[in-house]
């Protein structure tokens, strides 16, 4: 079995955790807890002559195989820096079984380690023409949206009403404290989603599992159909949700319409340069649609959620591009754009820098 010692470590990894000791201390564990994993799962690493892990914003994704333990054969051996979304990861994928999201074939708590089925990395909806890839969201959210039962893992997840009442009480304050970094009119239209909506939620008995952070790059094919080579690059022509699953849940219960808010910050510069605002209202409706979703409730939270997304990039001085973005977005779902804003399609992609 490989130990991992020498496992190479994406430098934009590098960079995000090298700056604090906790961030240091949990990648110079890295190599060790990778090691640990393969020899307790009986796993060889399956990386090529100098290439490196895949990574997200927050764990390292290395690809590996076990044809001789279990029959896993390829797999991904995914260990996420210690946060609290990391921690219910597994409770979710476990309850979904691989039905629409990524299979959990193993867990190690701990090390903060899962081993997940293998999905082709290179292919997601990100590459997909917007209205084939509504339809393939709209089936997967269909499948995620589990309704608690007497399972112990449904007691992991937050509750999403609950947020919207941490939000009445944060939000305000936060924005006092950053010097009222946009207008009052914008605070208050999020405010009022969360009182509403919080208080919907809380007696609606609509509770479902939700993924929310499903993006586009967050959906990934299975590799078994993968477009071969030669044959549409673009995968529209027999693309389906079989083909299809997701993966990084963060996982809460409650309102479904809340996943659809990271559509609509993403892939901004698609939208029309003639009415941009319309165009981010009509993906709105017709991502919510596809998923059998209300898109009135779906433009309230997603507005709530690009505010509190604001004032997190504000916070932390992000004002050239994420904090920019955020604005454009939540002002377009409020009615009424900010002005001095740059135009929706010279916003930079989230986690890119400003153009």
């Amino acid at each position: 079995m490989s130990h991992a010692a020498d496992l190479p470590l994406p430098p934009d990894l590098v960079r995000r955790y090298n700056t604090w000791a906790a961030g240091r201390d949990w990648l110079a564990a890295l190599p060790r807890l990778a090691s640990e994993c393969l020899a307790r799962w009986q796993l060889d690493l399956d990386l090529p002559p100098g290439a490196l892990p895949w990574n997200g914003h927050g764990a390292i994704v290395v690809p590996v195989r076990g044809d001789g333990h279990g029959g896993k054969g390829a797999a991904v051996l995914k260990i996420a820096y210690p946060h609290d979304e990391a921690r219910v990861e597994r409770h979710a994928l476990a309850l979904w079984g691989g039905n629409g999201a990524a299979r959990l074939l193993a867990a190690d708590a701990v090390a903060g380690a899962l081993l997940l089925e293998r999905l082709d990395a290179g292919r997601s909806l990100q590459d997909i023409p917007l209205d084939a890839a509504a339809s393939i969201w709209g089936a997967l959210v269909r499948r995620l949206s589990l309704v608690p039962d007497s399972r112990p893992e449904w007691h992991e997840f937050g509750h999403i009403a609950a947020r919207a009442e941490q939000w009445s009480d944060e939000l305000p304050e936060t924005w006092e404290q950053l010097a009222r970094p946009f207008p009052r009119w914008l605070l208050e239209a999020a405010l009022e989603v969360c009182q509403t909506r919080g208080a919907v939620g809380r007696r609606s008995g609509r509770d479902v599992l939700v993924h929310t952070d499903l993006h586009y790059l967050n959906v990934l094919a299975r590799p078994e159909t993968a477009a071969p080579s030669g044959a549409d690059p673009a995968g529209t022509a027999a693309a389906g949700v079989e083909e299809f699953a997701a993966i990084d849940p963060q996982p809460m219960t409650g309102e479904a319409e809340f996943a659809v808010a990271p559509l609509l910050w993403n892939r901004m510069a698609e939208l029309s340069r003639a009415d941009p605002q319309k165009a981010l209202l009509e993906r709105c409706r017709d991502f919510s649609e596809a998923a059998g979703l209300d898109p009135e409730t779906a433009r309230q939270w997603a507005l709530a959620r690009e505010v509190d997304n604001a004032l997190w990039y504000a916070a932390r001085g992000h004002h050239e591009g994420d904090l920019a973005r955020s604005l454009w977005v939540a002002s377009a779902l409020a009615g009424r754009t900010l002005p001095d804003l740059p135009a929706p399609h010279e916003l930079p992609a989230p986690g890119m820098p400003a153009r």
